[in-house]
This record gives C-alpha cells, structure tokens and sequence, in this order.
C-alpha cells in the first residue's frame, strides 16, 4: 500500500461523540474527507441534523444518533443504532467534554461530578459499548481526545477538576489499549494545547499571555488543525501504534 493510501478511512464507518460544534464537528469533516461514512453521536438532534447535511454533501453517508454519554444505557442503544445504520464501526472518536473554571475549594460536589461524568464515565460508557463490538469483529480503532491538561497545571484558570479528568483519560486509554490490542482494536488519545472554540477564549487578554504567548509557536490552533493527526490515529497510517498520546499543542509542554 502506497504511503498517502494508508490514510484512507473509505469504507470504514466512524463515530464521533460531541460531533455538532467545535473541534468535534472539525473532526467529524476530517474524518468525512478521509473517506468515512460518519456517525454523530450527540444530545441535540437538530444541530446534528446540520452537521450531517454537510458530511454528506462530501461524498459519504451520515447519520445522526443521539445519547448522553454519561448513560450507559443510552450508550449502548446508540452502538445498536449506529450498526442498524451503517452495519458496523469502525472507528469511535470519544471528543464530547466539558470544563468548569473555578479554584478548588469554591468547586460544588454537583459540578465536580459533571466534569467527571462526561470526560471520564462517558468516555469509558462509550469505549464499552462501541468497543464490544469492535472486539467481536477483531478490528477498529479508538481515538479518545485528552488534554495538556493531563500532563501540566493550566494557568492563569483553575480547572482541578478537568486536569484530573484529562489524566484519567490518558491512563484508561493506555489500559483499553493493552487489553484490546490481542483482539486487532488499537486504542490512542489526542492530547491538544489551545484551540480556538466556544469553551477555550484564546483571545480573552487575561488568558493570551498565559496561554498563548508562552508556547514556543506563540499562537493558538484552530479545530481543524487536530482533522489530520485523528485521521492518522483512527486510519492503517497508525497501525503499529496503541496506547500512546499523540500531543499537538504548539510547544506548549516543552516549558
């Protein structure tokens, strides 16, 4: 196989959680223009009604399917949804997070329970439920997006709850990983530095001179700069990896 062919995703299916805005719906258009047939996986049906409209105007097929990753059961009844649509998956991309900006002692059990409930329990409720399949059929491939936030303190916010989310993220993707890699499933995580969205005010001046400033590229990414490194992970590209964390963050880490 050609180099720039082992990139191809056609005639695979991905899934693609948190897929309607931001980097995941960047990712979700990356995947599309690899070749994939794409499933988004999200809580807001009409948004992703949208998106989808745009997946398939690049060739492929997309069908939305809705769930809250942080229930298991309503997990499990998208992987039925999604194989009903498209017969199988391939890859699973699990990006939906969130984040609370609050010090530490000023943080509510409520709120620390939801950072950890999305970023963690429903990465894993997701892993389960797609990866079961995935096992069964002997290949597939997850890309779980993780942070710098697992490996550094960010400053000048306080955010203790999504660093040790992002942490636990990275660990469960080694440990998936070293279960599932016997059974063809390859499993790696994306570890971005900023990224211009909804959630991340990379313009805000408070945060500039910490967050961007600092970097050695001395700039911000934008959601589809992340596209080609989830196709790399996701596609035969990566085939003799599993277990790693792939950072994309400007230089962000090396200081």
């Amino acid at each position: 196989m050609a180099v720039l062919d082992t990139f191809s995703l056609a005639g695979k299916v991905s899934v693609v959680t948190g897929a309607n805005r931001g980097i995941g719906r960047a990712l979700t258009t990356a995947l599309a223009e690899a070749g994939s047939d794409v499933v988004l996986l999200v809580r807001d049906a009409a948004a992703g009604a949208e998106a989808a409209a745009e997946i398939e105007a690049l060739g492929v097929r997309a069908a939305v399917v809705t769930a809250d990753v942080t229930d298991l059961d309503s997990v499990n009844q998208a992987a039925e949804d999604a194989v009903a649509a498209f017969g199988r998956v391939d890859v699973l991309v699990n990006n939906a997070g969130t984040c609370v900006h609050r010090p530490a002692l000023e943080v509510s059990a409520q709120e620390w329970q939801t950072v950890l409930d999305v970023n963690v329990t429903g990465v894993w409720n997701c892993a389960q439920a797609f990866g079961r399949g995935m096992v069964a059929q002997g290949s597939g491939t997850i890309v779980n997006i993780g942070s710098i936030s697992a490996m550094i303190v960010n400053r000048p916010q306080q955010q203790p709850g999504y660093n040790a989310s992002k942490a636990a993220v990275h660990q469960l993707t080694r440990s998936l990983a070293a279960e599932w890699a016997p059974s063809g499933v390859r499993v790696n995580a994306l570890a971005p530095g900023y990224i211009k969205t909804e959630m991340a005010p990379v313009d805000n001046p408070e945060f500039r001179r910490h967050w961007i400033e600092d970097a050695p590229m001395q700039r911000y990414a934008m959601p589809a700069e992340l596209g080609p490194s989830v196709v790399f992970l996701a596609s035969a590209a990566s085939s003799f990896m599993t277990g790693e964390v792939l950072v994309v963050d400007g230089g962000y880490t090396l200081f």
